[in-house]
């Protein structure tokens, strides 16, 4: 066996003349059996006859045959964990000679592992503070917020307008929306907006363009100059719950507000030590592809690169853009992910080798949950969505994700914490007179 390059090797293979006589003498009876030729009733043809008429068709079967057989001997006897479908080339094959041809595949990778425990990284507990809760309590008074109609009057800077709102050119699809809720003057509302719809009582309507920036968070808009037309609708007012002993139990299971604050606070807690966590372990994994460094088959990388593109067409679908009108180099698209792709593939092969060491698997239990959960969601019985996992191969999936999960929990558990240290303050730039009279130094420089 010869390495070519990477995880890729060669192996040149020699079956010998008597293996290819023994195949060729059965692929011809095969053959004979079934063909009907002139003269002769079916199957009864001279096999010298079958030999001659159908000499392809015998050295193509005989090949498809020994050739897998054969390959796959040498696999085994060398112990090659082969990955990729094997490229058949230099194929010699000739009547009274050994078959000889030469196979190109990759192997899975072999690496030892390094030290993965006792990783030193940096991890901070999570603060909450009083004016966290304060800006989160503030949110779901937002949410629960109500829009009072007011009397018909012209549209003020803070006023809520209700618009109907319709595309009259510059867009491909006509955008149409009966009852769209603007706040006037608002930074979340494009000035534009606001210039055009300010002043205008209930009935009332204006034509205008809007020219979208190029990075707009809605693709089909992105760029474009779309004239509309708006028609204000009614003149709102927001009125917010009082945040008081009442509300807290409207809003859910709470005997009092401070009681609905606690669960928040906890709520913020939660998701600021999963965040913290999920960094920390990002940087275990930095580490461990850092410090183990090897070759990984290409055919990996591909496929890390596939989900990777079909994650990103279907979040693209989702906002309603067709990937085919994107008109995009695919190859320098797939070029540019080549290195992350790498990286993702060595990181989740590490991951696999610490779980096989530490004999992480995932139970029965936390599988069914996870279906349970996908169940829930798509709001279809579980044995059913189960069967469906089981068919596409997302249960296999699931289970590995779990695993690798239970792997970074080890491996943070076990991890060397350290605080962050803190950020040393920015040195304000000197002003004119300072670099002249401290620094002598030029005030544009400085």
């Amino acid at each position: 066996m010869a390495l070519i390059e990477g995880c890729k090797h060669s192996l040149d293979i020699t079956v010998p003349v008597e293996e290819v006589e023994k195949e060729t003498t059965r692929a011809a009876a095969a053959i004979q059996v079934k063909v009907k030729l002139p003269g002769f009733r079916p199957g009864k043809a001279p096999l010298s006859m079958v030999r001659t008429r159908f000499a392809g068709d015998i050295r193509q079967e005989a090949l498809e045959t020994l050739i897998p057989r054969f390959l796959n001997a040498a696999f085994e006897q060398d112990h090659l964990e082969v990955v990729s479908q094997p490229n058949i080339s230099d194929v010699h094959f000739h009547g009274g000679e050994p078959l000889r041809f030469k196979a190109e595949f990759e192997v899975a990778p072999t690496f030892e592992l390094g030290e993965y425990t006792g990783l030193t990284v940096t991890y901070a507990e999570p603060v909450v503070t009083a004016a966290d809760v304060d800006a989160r309590v503030n949110e779901v008074l937002e949410r629960k917020a109500e829009y009072v109609n007011e009397e018909p009057r012209p549209l003020a800077d803070g006023d809520y307008g209700m618009i109907a709102l319709e595309s009259i050119s510059g867009v491909d699809e006509r955008v149409q929306q009966d009852e769209l809720m603007l706040k006037i003057g608002d930074q979340a509302t494009l000035p534009v907006f606001t210039e055009n719809l300010r002043g205008l009582s209930p009935e009332e309507s204006r034509e205008f363009d809007v020219t979208y920036p190029d990075d707009y968070d809605r693709p089909t808009l992105a760029g474009r100059t779309v004239k509309f037309k708006a028609t204000v609708k009614a003149v709102r007012r927001k009125e917010l719950p009082e945040p008081n002993d009442e509300f807290a139990k409207d809003l859910g299971d709470y005997q009092s507000f401070e009681e609905l604050r606690d669960a928040i606070r906890k709520s913020i807690v939660h998701e600021r030590e999963h965040a913290a966590q999920e960094a920390t372990k990002h940087q275990i994994i930095e580490k461990l592809v850092a410090e183990h460094v090897f070759a990984v088959p290409a055919i990996y990388v591909d496929r890390q690169i596939e989900v990777a593109l079909r994650n990103q067409l279907e979040q693209l679908a989702m906002h309603g853009v067709d990937p085919r009108q994107l008109k995009l180099d695919w190859q320098k698209v797939r070029e540019a992910q080549q290195e992350r792709a790498t990286l993702d593939v060595r990181a989740s092969l590490i991951l696999d080798k610490i779980a096989d060491r530490e004999a992480i698997a995932p139970t029965q239990e936390e599988v069914d949950r996870e279906v349970q959960r996908h169940a829930r969601q798509q709001r279809e019985p579980v044995a059913a969505v189960r069967a469906k996992l089981q068919k596409d191969g997302t249960l296999g999936r699931i289970a590995g994700q779990i695993r690798t999960e239970k792997t970074l929990a080890l491996l943070f558990d076990k991890a060397r914490k350290e605080a962050p240290k803190p950020e040393e303050p920015k040195l304000e730039a000197p002003n004119e007179e300072a670099a002249v009279e401290e620094a002598k130094v030029d005030a544009t420089e400085a």
